[in-house]
């Protein structure tokens, strides 16, 4: 007989097995958006702690609203939108180090740069920040470098994957190794290497520096497209299709990507899967077009390093998916993470909270370690040239940096970003400390001394030293049997009980008069 305990191998732990998708109230939708009908292969959303940017359906051009992340509701028809490229907007992504630069592509064959005010806009912006003129055919998608300062990567379909430096407007590099439609690109965490899939089925582990690929493979057997992100500095993970056409994802190691180290089935959906992976948690979420749930999964170091968690399931299919960074999640409501989820049948993009149900309303350390801060490990520059540098971190409960040089505080959500007390409050932690090794029973009479030598400097006290300076003067050139010697001496010991300014005033002009 068979032992079927031994085949038991039990419930495997973890405190995100209960994550919960929250959808938002009625009045918390951003509503009568006319989202874009573009079937290009991207998010066409983007959130930050400030403002959500949705790309829109115009004529004879592309533009895109941007929303303060507080202004729910009904949009108004004339609401002022980015109208500054020639052709339909294809990707949008917001500056990690900046909260109001958004980066667009666009089928003009340009990236350019927008400024977005703190008040949102009060008419249609139709002047760029700076152009990125560099592809010959429309560019596809964008993605920032995440430690260096305004480097920004961009594919074109003229098979082109070009890194930027935005702030001069120079390419750094150009690099020329696919031979078809780059569908997806990422960044590992310190942005040292850049994955790309393509049209070819290949998935390639590439060095931004110097274009040359380190590593390549078959990414997955159906010709439909595959997207790409980094788990770590090493793994990957990649959504695509099997010959059959059933949705597949497979885990891989950047530095032999001939076989994954795992590869799993998901269902047999037509939509495209997008992947999303918080550094934090080490959640991926899966989310696919036409689809009305979200997959989310748990990444560990072992095999088989992905374990199915939960599902948010919804009636309504989405068109593109926004994601926001973690300082921009509610750490009282325990929410791990925040979708903002572009409808397919109506003109709403809905916020969807992912929480950890907590019964205590403390902060839970656990649930966010020190996370990516608003703040440039190194420049462009020093990037190019061979430096690396993993993010900046701050905490998610004071809002301030840490692992810097110069520390700054930064808060993590909106509501404590324009809290002053707030700042007040923890304005001590980026302040140096300076001992003092005074013996205890000597401070009363060195403070006193302190505060006497501080009156000393008042104008009032000024004002006497002059005087008696003045008077000190006089005496030296008389003798003590003069008259006026004696007067002097007399007047001399009145000043020193003058009380205030308008007796040392009076006492001077009648010593000077004449």
């Amino acid at each position: 007989m068979t032992n079927n305990t031994s085949l038991f191998r039990g419930v495997r732990s973890s405190k995100f097995r209960h994550v919960y998708g929250s959808p938002s109230k009625r009045e918390e939708l951003y509503d009568n958006i006319p989202i874009t009908r573009n079937a290009h292969d991207s998010n066409f959303c983007a959130a930050n702690p400030k403002f959500v940017a949705i790309v829109t359906e115009v004529a004879g051009g592309g533009a895109f609203v941007v929303l303060p992340i507080n202004k729910t509701g009904r949009l108004d028809l004339n609401t002022s939108k980015v109208t500054g490229h020639r052709g339909p907007v294809l990707d949008v992504k917001w500056n990690p180090f900046n909260d109001n630069i958004i980066a667009s592509c666009s089928d003009d064959c340009t990236v350019k740069l927008w400024y977005i005010p703190d008040s949102g806009l009060s008419c249609n912006l139709n002047e760029w920040l700076i152009e990125l003129s560099g592809h010959r055919r429309r560019v596809g998608h964008i993605e920032w470098h995440p430690t260096a300062e305004n480097v920004i990567a961009s594919s074109g379909f003229d098979y082109m994957v070009m890194l930027w430096d935005a702030g001069t407007g120079q390419i750094l590099n150009t690099i020329d190794c696919h031979p078809d439609i780059v569908h997806s690109l990422t960044f590992n965490r310190d942005g040292t290497r850049l994955a790309t899939t393509c049209k070819d089925k290949k998935i390639r582990s590439i060095d931004p520096r110097s274009g040359l690929v380190v590593s390549e493979g078959i990414c997955h057997e159906g010709s439909r497209s595959c997207k790409v992100i980094y788990l770590d500095n090493e793994r990957l993970l990649t959504t695509g299709f099997s010959t059959y056409s059933d949705r597949q994802i497979a885990i891989w190691n950047h530095t032999d990507l001939s076989e994954p180290l795992h590869r799993v089935n998901i269902d047999s959906s037509s939509g495209i899967l997008f992947p999303y992976y918080d550094y934090d948690t080490r959640m991926v979420y899966l989310a696919g077009k036409g689809d009305g749930n979200i997959r989310y999964y748990e990444i560990v170091d072992e095999s088989p390093y992905i374990h199915f968690l939960n599902q948010f399931i919804s009636g309504c299919p989405q068109k593109g998916f926004g994601m926001m960074v973690k300082r921009g999640c509610s750490v009282s409501r325990c929410e791990i993470m925040r979708f903002y989820k572009l409808h397919t049948t109506r003109n709403v993009c809905e916020p969807i909270s992912m929480i950890v149900p907590r019964k205590s309303d403390q902060y839970q350390h656990d649930l966010y370690p020190d996370t990516a801060a608003p703040v440039p490990a190194l420049s462009a520059q020093e990037w190019f040239n061979g430096i690396s540098k993993p993010p900046v971190l701050m905490s998610m409960k004071t809002g301030v940096s840490v692992k810097t040089h110069k520390p700054q505080a930064f808060v993590s959500n909106e509501a404590t970003r324009n809290d002053t007390n707030y700042r007040m409050k923890f304005a001590f932690l980026s302040k140096e400390t300076v001992p003092d090794y005074r013996p205890l029973d000597m401070l009363p009479e060195i403070e006193k001394i302190q505060k006497t030598q501080v009156n000393q400097n008042t104008r009032f006290q000024q004002i006497q030293q002059k005087l008696s300076n003045s008077l000190v003067g006089k005496f030296t050139n008389m003798t003590d049997g003069d008259e006026e010697c004696n007067n002097m001496k007399e007047n001399s010991n009145y000043s020193d009980n003058l009380k205030n300014e308008y007796q040392v005033g009076v006492y001077i002009k009648y010593l000077f008069e004449e």
